[in-house]
């Protein structure tokens, strides 16, 4: 089998949900790191015109993908042949589903908008940050109160869906301005359980080592912008 080529940037959560897939189903795969300003280029933007990471080449099959939710439902599809991680029941089938889509269209887009207007935006909007943060804690009592009872989201394992949600709430404190070594899942127990099993894991382990490693190496800052970078010059290069 030929590696999976997967384009990442060091500090952004999304594009290392699919690493954590990968390391789960043992699959060869080649991280290719991305700089932010490279994802502005006519050359990124053949293999995603978006310019967002993350994106995959799979060599085995010739397949260009971007977008996370679609690569981790086609290397599920495609690898995980034995169902470690999905069901093929009707109900767990369509429950899986349900679960993904709310991670892509609630989690990750709220997430991120709190870390912008936390972290990001040049002026603070006291009335954003309170709008993100409140929808932020609307879906951690969401995932709360679905966890009530159980250890995983869908069935008796830890599925794909589970493992989607767990990069973005490694970012979750810095983007909510919590202190260093505090985190907002305290306030809710059952997510805050679940995602320690999911820490606890050797592909979780990993790709959370992998991301260390990559930012150490671009010599990111706790703001995950460069050292030498300030907001502003940021916003001039990617408007």
């Amino acid at each position: 089998m030929k590696p999976i080529e997967i384009w990442v940037t060091s500090a952004g959560p999304n594009g290392w949900k699919p690493v954590i897939i990968l390391e789960e189903l043992g699959l060869i795969y080649e991280l290719k790191q991305m700089h932010w300003e490279q994802l502005m280029t006519l050359e990124y933007s053949k293999i995603n015109p978006g310019g967002k990471v993350p994106a995959m080449y799979d060599p085995n099959t010739d397949l260009l993908l971007w977008e996370s939710g679609a690569i981790i439902l086609y290397l599920i599809d495609q690898y995980d042949t034995e169902g470690k991680l999905t069901y093929n029941t009707f109900k767990e089938k369509h429950l899986l589903s349900q679960w993904l889509m709310f991670q892509m269209s609630q989690q990750g887009p709220m997430y991120g908008q709190i870390g912008w207007f936390n972290v990001l935006h040049p002026e603070k909007i006291p009335s954003a940050i309170e709008r993100y943060t409140k929808q932020c804690e609307r879906i951690l009592r969401i995932l709360d109160d679905a966890l009530e009872g159980k250890q995983w989201l869908v069935g008796d394992k830890c599925t794909y869906v589970d493992l989607s949600f767990f990069m973005w709430h490694i970012v979750l404190p810095l983007s909510m301005l919590y202190p260093l070594g505090e985190t907002p899942l305290t306030k809710y127990p059952n997510v805050l359980a679940w995602h320690q099993r999911m820490a606890e894991r050797d592909s979780v382990d990993k790709t959370v080592a992998a991301r260390q490693k990559a930012m150490d190496s671009d010599g990111l800052g706790k703001s995950g912008l460069p050292d030498d970078f300030s907001v502003e010059d940021l916003n001039m290069k990617m408007n």
